[in-house]
């Protein structure tokens, strides 16, 4: 766990609010499904503030979308599901969701500036544990999946060690027809889950499991992928007066410090 001066007039909070991208695409090879996080702030509030911006500050407009709904204080008969603040879906087909997942303040980081946690010298960005859970027996295609942050941590080792564990309870039971892990992250050569992906396991029920670490940073190199593809799909590219691609506005100043790689 890492060790962060504290004085008695900090607040620990303890509760996390972490704001999550989705895209989901049934039309592609590959993992239909992924999860990007973007930041993480100790008021829900200020968390659904940036969730309902968090696509314009990434380069979208409503109208690069087929459909785009935002959910408000006065929104009523939502669809989406309770934690979801924008559902957006593109002309190829890809959907697009902005979520918000709590957890637990396991590492007891302090607030920081903006309702935002503050790190410990040497951490420039939190380490996200996330859960995805896939029943193969009931969708064979992994689009009907569910994915939540199990919890943050400010350095990289710690997180990789709560990924680790988070099966353990299973695992110890011998619930698992199959169960795999590795000691980092890194390239895939020799590991077909994913380089951000620390535990994969099938359990006896059918249920896929994959345990990944994911920052900020990470995320915004997938995001641009599938940016690049929804633009296109919609018949064009926007553009800045030099005829390139704009970058995401704003993003240094709402995600703890973790810039857009």
């Amino acid at each position: 766990m890492a060790e962060i001066a504290i004085s008695s007039f900090t607040e620990v909070p303890e509760q996390l609010y972490h704001t999550i991208l989705h895209y989901v695409d049934a039309y592609t090879s590959g993992a239909p499904f992924t999860v990007c996080p973007l930041a993480t702030h100790t008021d829900l509030s200020t968390a659904k503030e940036y969730a309902r911006n968090a696509l314009h500050d990434l380069g979208y407009q409503p109208d690069d979308f087929a459909n785009f709904e935002l959910r408000t204080a006065v929104t009523e008969n939502w669809q989406h599901g309770d934690g979801t603040i924008v559902w957006a879906k593109a002309a190829n087909g890809t959907e697009v969701m902005v979520n918000i997942d709590t957890t637990s303040n396991d590492e007891k980081l302090p607030e920081g500036l903006n309702h935002q946690l503050q790190l410990p010298n040497g951490s420039s960005h939190l380490h996200y544990v996330v859960q995805t859970t896939i029943d193969l027996v009931k969708d064979r295609s992994g689009i009907a999946q569910q994915s939540e942050v199990e919890g943050v941590y400010a350095r990289r080792s710690d997180a990789i060690l709560a990924a680790k564990r988070q099966l353990a309870e299973l695992s110890d039971n011998n619930d698992f027809a199959q169960y795999e892990e590795r000691n980092d992250l890194g390239g895939c050569e020799e590991w077909p889950y994913g380089e951000d992906v620390v535990v994969h396991a099938i359990a006896q029920t059918g249920d896929n499991f994959y345990i990944a670490v994911k920052t900020v940073p990470g995320a915004h190199r997938r995001h641009n992928m599938h940016r690049t593809r929804i633009l296109a799909s919609n018949g064009y590219k926007r553009s800045t007066m030099a005829g390139e691609e704009k970058a995401p506005q704003a993003q240094g100043k709402r995600d703890n410090g973790e810039g857009a790689a």
